[in-house]
């Protein structure tokens, strides 16, 4: 267990409600970063998130101290946060929405850089990015996020995936890889662009 979740878990063990709020100031920004780069949709992640921290809260309401004390909480955040989404995606695909698409979602992230153009570069390069990650496979689009956006080790995504490592490494380089072609095109058009 790494040092930062000992106080957290000896927190969450003595008095719930006060170490659940250090738990979501702690991890609330991992969670929605996952979520946002699964779903592609800002509202959507911060919805699931919300979700994801209610079964959590839930979820620790029945566990004894020594459970809690035990508990390693951003691998047991993330898998709880992978399950909402799955959950979502299932539901979504029960009763989908019309015209709903990834790509639109993109507009309303933040850009980077200082200028409008390398604004609108920028969200232009992450709306390309989100779409192919939207065509991954669930599994390796889960595995390269919480592996190369929110920064797990991969022991940790091997516990939020309920497989083992070898697995994860196969998942995020098999999602690399798919990434790379689903990119390829992309980057030729720009690099025609640009000459």
């Amino acid at each position: 267990m790494d040092k930062t979740a000992e106080p957290l878990c000896e927190r969450l063990a003595t008095d719930l409600d006060d170490g659940f709020t250090e738990l979501v100031r702690v991890h609330a920004s991992a969670v929605h970063a996952f979520l946002l780069r699964v779903t592609g949709n800002a509202a959507e992640a911060d919805d699931l998130g919300q979700e994801a921290f209610l079964r959590a809260y839930t979820a620790l309401q029945g566990y004894s101290a020594e459970r809690r004390r035990a508990l390693r909480p951003r691998a047991w955040l993330m898998t709880i946060a992978a399950n909402v989404w799955r959950n979502h995606v299932r539901t979504c695909v029960r009763r989908p929405v019309a015209g709903a698409r990834v790509e639109d979602s993109c507009e309303s992230w933040p850009a980077a850089g200082p200028g409008p153009q390398e604004r609108a570069d920028t969200a232009a390069d992450r709306a390309v990015l989100v779409a192919a990650l939207a065509r991954l496979p669930e599994r390796a689009r889960v595995a390269v996020v919480l592996r190369h956006v929110v920064g797990m080790s991969y022991a940790e995504v091997a516990t939020v995936q309920g497989c083992s490592v070898g697995t994860v490494k196969a998942q995020v380089s098999r999602g690399l890889g798919t990434l790379r072609e689903l990119l390829e095109p992309e980057v030729a058009l720009l690099r025609e662009v640009t000459m």
